[in-house]
């Protein structure tokens, strides 16, 4: 486990604090603890049960190479998810939802390509040849192909699976995943529907405290999973180091007999 989860953490952080009571969604009435001054009380043990379990899947992930792409475009959570997922190198959404994102994918990679388009005309000089007018439309373009696909200009194929903050935020790009059969890891607060997501965090969604502290425990499995795709690899590279050296004649009647 990147980090145990501490339920003290969780409290401090206001993991804790649902939805006013009117507006709940029956289908998260197991992750309730309690009502007090008409908000739902979120059961925090059960948060910290569903975050190791989550955590336990994207550490996989993140070890297999595949990507996990972040989504947050509400205020109070974008730069905390822009933050969290470029520490751990992986892309994310944090402006608007372009439809299409996933179940259009070749479409988002053309947009991208076009930004690299316009990066090359302003190294090979290209850029210099066209009129003021022309530069400042390309600009306007590049600038806003940044803004919305800037994050996930390197991720050149359809993510393995989405982290989201708020699912009825991001419904959409739930939506597109859900019919791509892409695993959604999520935290839902108690006004959301947890049946939409494969991996559910109930939390408050809302709070920034709330989101920061479930994202540095999510992007710290995240980070064990590459740690631990790179010492597999330094692994590899180490064993086949002594089989080259096996060439010796004097050892290797002895390396036969315990391969046998």
């Amino acid at each position: 486990m990147a980090n145990k989860i501490e339920v003290k953490e969780l409290l401090e952080a206001g993991v804790h604090f649902g939805h006013m009571t009117r507006k709940w969604d029956p289908n998260m009435a197991p992750y309730i603890y309690m009502e007090r001054n008409g908000i739902h009380i979120i059961n925090l043990y059960k948060t910290a049960a569903k975050i190791e379990e989550a955590n336990e899947a994207l550490k996989k992930i993140a070890a297999s190479g595949r990507k996990v792409l972040f989504v947050a475009t509400k205020k109070q959570a974008k730069d905390i998810v822009a933050e969290k997922a470029a520490a751990c190198n992986m892309p994310y959404i944090t402006e608007r939802w372009p439809g299409g994102m996933l179940t259009n994918f070749v479409t988002i990679r053309k947009a991208v390509k076009k930004m690299a388009s316009i990066d090359r005309m302003k190294k090979d000089g290209t850029f210099d040849t066209l009129s003021k007018k022309e530069k400042l439309q390309i600009d306007r373009l590049r600038a806003k192909l940044e803004k919305n696909l800037g994050s996930i200009a390197d991720m050149s194929r359809i993510p393995a699976a989405l982290f989201v903050v708020d699912i009825k935020a991001e419904h959409i790009a739930v939506k597109e995943a859900k019919k791509l059969n892409i695993p959604v890891f999520a935290m839902v607060d108690t006004n959301s529907d947890p049946r939409e997501v494969d991996y559910v965090i109930p939390a408050n969604d809302d709070a920034s405290k709330s989101i920061e502290k479930i994202l540095s425990l999510v992007t710290d499995a995240v980070k064990d999973g590459l740690a631990n795709r790179t010492s597999e690899k330094e692994t590899e590279e180490t064993v086949e180091t002594p089989e080259v050296a096996t060439a010796a004649p004097e050892v290797a009647p002895v390396e036969t007999k315990s391969e046998e």
